[in-house]
């Protein structure tokens, strides 16, 4: 009987000479410690810069942490009264389902154009694509506070160009002095396009990257066959490029549901509060009303959301066999 020797060597069965000796050598020596013992200075920096202050976020929200304690360095144990006191905030709720509907909508909207970028990039030719990838790193290696800065000076009432360009195309009257700020909707709007094309490289880039090594011989197939793009792309690309879209949906999860440099700068939660998201308001929380054990409860409550997200969007990828 014949061996798949290419397959065996790529899930560690067998050496290359079909003999098997890696899988009874690792049956005889145990575990093997050499990927543990690389990645443990990695971890270890981790531990120190990720660890500490998520232990002492999580200690600060079990205390009476405010002005008192950062001038005479003690603290009273409150229990849970902190997570009780932004439980029963009329706030709470509807902080809570903004911030999940503002991440869903970046998430589908960075996903969406991603994929459209990637595969116009796939159609390009070489030197156009070369100068799009640049400028898509460009665009994604700006830090977020000078990128916002410019967005604001873009979006300004009066001197703003964006609203000069409204005003001058016509379709919609004099829109010089509209303040895009002044109202919930349109500040989402401006923070939405700014986080949007902040994060559509990142997803452009790495959806490209996966498509660029699906095996052209599968496109000739479908194309003989006489599928249309769409039905090449549904059953072609889409199926290969499945892990990389879990893996860029599930950072864009996290990323812009801690979305606070925009929305500080731009809004600052306001108007009235339409555009406060968990992050401004433990910020608001902990720095405004100098309740740091709030503002570290509101964090704790964050985090223990992502990592359920995170959790089961990750157990799905395991049971559907994405992820082995």
């Amino acid at each position: 009987m014949s061996v798949d020797t290419s397959k065996a060597v790529v899930t560690g069965v067998v050496e290359p000479d079909g003999t098997g000796s890696t899988s009874r050598s690792r049956r005889r020596g145990g575990w093997n410690w050499a990927p543990a013992i690389l990645l443990a200075p990695a971890g270890i920096v981790l531990a120190g810069v990720l660890g500490y202050p998520l232990v002492r976020l999580v200690i600060n929200s079990f205390q009476d942490f405010g002005l008192r304690a950062l001038f005479t360095g003690t603290t009273d144990w409150v229990g849970f009264a902190n997570y009780q006191a932004i439980f029963k905030d009329q706030q709470f709720g509807p902080v809570l389902l903004r911030t999940g509907v503002f991440t869903l909508s970046l998430v589908i909207g960075c996903l969406v154009i991603g994929m459209a970028m990637a595969q116009m990039m796939t159609n390009l030719g070489k030197g156009i694509r070369t100068v799009l990838n640049f400028l898509l790193i460009l665009a994604w290696a700006l830090p977020t506070v000078s990128s916002t800065l410019v967005w604001q000076w873009l979006f300004q009432p009066v001197y703003g160009v964006f609203n000069w360009l409204i005003t001058q195309v016509g379709w919609f009257g004099d829109y010089t002095s509209h303040r895009w700020t002044g109202s919930a909707g349109g500040a989402f709007t401006i923070v939405w396009l700014l986080i949007v094309w902040q994060s559509v490289p990142f997803v452009a880039l790495t959806l490209y990257a996966g498509q660029s090594q699906i095996p052209a011989e599968f496109y000739e197939a479908a194309q003989l066959d006489g599928a249309s793009n769409w039905r090449i792309y549904r059953s072609v690309t889409l199926p290969f490029l499945r892990p990389v879209l879990y893996l860029a949906t599930i950072l864009q999860i996290i990323w812009h549901f801690n979305t606070f440099n925009q929305l500080w700068i731009l809004t600052q939660g306001g108007p009235d509060h339409g555009t406060t998201t968990l992050s401004i308001w433990a910020f608001q929380k902990a720095f405004a009303s100098n309740s740091f054990g709030q503002g570290s409860a509101i964090a704790v409550v964050t985090a223990i959301l992502l990592m359920i997200l995170t959790g089961v969007y990750i157990r799905r990828l395991i049971r559907s066999g994405e992820m082995q």
